[in-house]
């Protein structure tokens, strides 16, 4: 929320809920009632009309608004001073016949850039501007909206903009708008007027494109929980899934991923973790930490390495932390293959941030400080970790007869799962050797699985600064062997995957694999693993398994679009909770407070016995037999009625029955706001 006009105390639920309604389709708050104002003078130091003390709320600016900065450049293209005397009968002076419509005006505007220029000035050809008088001005030396000074408080633009937008005025065709006593009128047919206005002896001219109601039309005047959209409602797997908060597994799946990020350890239990090291803090080993005296190294580096999840005081974000033991780096030249992963930002990728070397481990170690993804857990961990998976490739003793063959969904893990795994990684690595660099880690524990089938390739970078040679001149010299390499580890992956063992890929069970995959997955797959894994007499590329692929691909797209929807209706709901939390968060300052002002019977008097009557409405009523009456749709009902100040009369009773009260939710919306502000007030030394 943007300028000095509109303070936080002043800013209710009301207004907030309305720049949702601005968000969900019916319009954005930033867009003006008055989209063009010119004056008659030759001067070029016209006053601005949008002054930074009065700036209204803005998310952001559109490319048609007047704020955009194309805007200001385009009004810096001085049009009009290519003629000597203005042409009446030019295109932009001539007013567009007929009462045209909202939805036809913004059709005309947005569908030019497919036939004309691709950034066109909305005041060149729109129809905004079709109304603009004989003679008047297009440079930029007579636009109040790109001068450099200081607008007046008086000026009409601050004071016309529209604080809450009407869903109706997006909606329906534009109508002449009455004049003003001193407006200039234009030709019934025109459907706009020109509006005039006079501050300080400086002249404005704009045009009221206020659409009139359209009869008929009705909108709630309150916020209500919409039902979910039909495309979405058809998908939902359970037919009981609540229908005011989020889907239960979704809300779990966050609740875990925060659990992990705000996870810390008793520095006094685990003393080998050090509190800081360089800009991180509050170090939470990720994986089990190796004993002191371990000589054994990992198979994938070479190295002794452990895993932490950090907090960077800089920018005070959760990062992974990938400690390579006993590393001592010799030679900074390795630092530029470092700076081209850090370029790399895919959605498959875990990303490098930077790399350092520390000692605040007690030896020397190298650090690898790559995005933090909570709840991820190894490719590894998630579909290799049973250890009866691989009876059907260990041998058997002398007699024991082979169990039942391996099927798709009784041992093996469905195709269409292996598919997406599939388009993933390979995405992957097409955007990694795109970059002109190799992957090198394409292994099971090196690959993060996030929910149900998201996957990211995790460790990138770390091969290249390990096994930096220092006698290459071309550190990129190695990258396309290495890239070769890739596409086999690719293979061996899904291979693995198919036969839901790691045994499936070594060389004495290789023909047994294939065999599994011919009976039980198609050729396709079946072809991807072998051209992935037999060598070829040219360079291969991943490039060349996307006809292998093929339509999965849509699959896979469509997939993800769905799960898009459902997340985005959950979303939804959860905008409307955001805005019932604030007002009920701001209800309960009230409500029962002992004393205020030392006056103990505060709360119990005036505007604060309605809001206290108010909440027994909400919250505290009872059947005929005496028993709590709960209805939840009843309680959101009345708040997003109190929340919009709604004429509606509600009928308080007292709780010694002896007084009936009669108000309507703008009257409490009032006491209510007024209340607050009080004690706003009094919070700030203000009373």
């Amino acid at each position: 929320i943007d300028g000095g006009g509109l303070a936080d105390a002043s800013l209710t639920d009301s207004y907030f809920s309305t720049s949702f309604i601005g968000v969900n389709g019916f319009g954005s708050p930033a867009e003006t009632k008055y989209p063009m104002m010119q004056r008659m003078t030759n001067s070029s130091s016209s006053p601005s009309l949008l002054n930074d003390s009065a700036k209204q709320y803005a998310g952001h600016d559109p490319l048609t608004s007047p704020n955009s900065s194309l805007f200001n450049d385009f009004a810096a293209l001085s049009v009009s001073q290519r003629r000597k005397t203005p042409n009446p009968s030019a295109s932009e002076f001539i007013p567009k016949g007929g009462s045209t419509s909202r939805l036809s005006n913004v059709s005309q505007s947005s569908m030019s850039a497919f036939s004309q220029a691709l950034f066109s000035h909305p005041s060149m050809g729109s129809p905004a501007t079709a109304g603009l008088a004989p003679g008047m001005s297009l440079s930029a030396g007579s636009s109040p909206l790109h001068s450099p000074k200081i607008t007046p408080h008086t000026s009409p633009a601050p004071r016309r903009r529209s604080h809450t937008p009407n869903p109706a005025n997006y909606m329906v065709p534009t109508s002449a708008s009455a004049s003003v006593a001193n407006a200039v009128s234009q030709p019934p047919s025109t459907g706009q007027v020109i509006q005039k206005e006079t501050v300080g002896g400086t002249t404005y001219f704009y045009t009221d494109t206020t659409p009139a109601p359209l009869t008929g039309m009705v909108f709630p005047n309150y916020h209500i929980y919409h039902p979910a959209a039909p495309h979405v409602a058809y998908m939902q797997p359970k037919a009981n899934a609540p229908s005011f908060f989020m889907a239960d597994e979704l809300r779990q799946e966050l609740i875990n991923r925060h659990l992990i990020t705000m996870a810390q350890i008793d520095q006094a239990d685990i003393p080998a973790v050090p509190a800081e090291v360089d800009s991180y803090h509050s170090l939470f080993p990720l994986e089990p930490l190796p004993p002191p005296n371990r000589i054994q190294k990992t198979s994938n580096f070479g190295y002794i390495t452990s895993c932490y999840k950090a907090v960077n005081s800089k920018d005070d974000l959760p990062y992974c932390l990938r400690r390579i033991h006993g590393f001592r780096l010799v030679n900074t030249k390795c630092m530029v293959l470092v700076d081209m992963w850090k370029k790399i930002q895919h959605s498959n990728i875990v990303t490098l941030r930077e790399v350092f070397t520390t000692k605040a481990f007690g030896e020397h170690s190298l650090v690898f400080a790559y995005d933090f993804h909570a709840g991820g857990e190894t490719m590894m961990s998630r579909h290799f970790n049973d250890p009866s998976a691989d009876a059907y490739f260990t041998k058997r003793k002398w007699g024991q007869h082979d169990g039942p063959l391996p099927r798709q969904h009784a041992g093996l893990l469905p195709e269409s799962l292996i598919w997406a795994y599939i388009v993933q990684l390979s995405s992957a690595l097409r955007t990694i050797h795109t970059a002109g660099l190799a992957c090198r880690v394409m292994d099971p524990t090196k690959i993060l699985v996030t929910g149900k089938t998201r996957l990211r390739v995790n460790c990138v970078g770390i091969f290249d600064v390990l096994t930096f040679d220092n006698s290459q001149n071309n550190p990129l010299a190695l990258m396309a062997q290495f890239q070769q390499a890739d596409l086999i580890s690719l293979g061996k992956v899904v291979l693995a995957l198919a036969c839901n063992s790691l045994s499936g890929i070594q060389r004495e069970n290789l023909q047994k694999a294939m065999e599994l995959v011919t009976i039980n997955y198609s050729s396709d797959l079946k072809n991807l693993i072998l051209y992935l894994l037999t060598d070829q007499n040219r360079l291969r590329s991943v490039n060349d398994i996307m006809p292998m692929i093929g339509a999965r691909f849509y699959t896979q797209l469509d997939a993800a679009q769905m799960r898009n929807d459902v997340i985005e209706e959950d979303l939804a709901k959860e905008v409307q909770n955001g805005r019932l939390f604030r007002l009920l968060a701001k209800l309960g300052t009230i409500n029962e407070r002992p004393e205020f002002q030392k006056d103990p019977t505060w709360s119990e008097t005036g505007d604060r016995y309605l809001l206290k009557l108010f909440r027994d409405h909400l919250f505290h009523q009872v059947t005929e037999a005496g028993t709590p009456w709960i209805d939840l749709s009843h309680i959101i009902s009345c708040l997003n009625k109190l929340d919009a100040g709604v004429p509606e009369k509600i009928s308080l009773i007292s709780r010694d029955e002896k007084s009936v009260l009669v108000v309507t939710y703008s009257d409490l919306k009032r006491c209510f706001e007024n209340t607050f502000q009080e004690l706003i007030a009094a919070a700030n030394g203000q009373l």
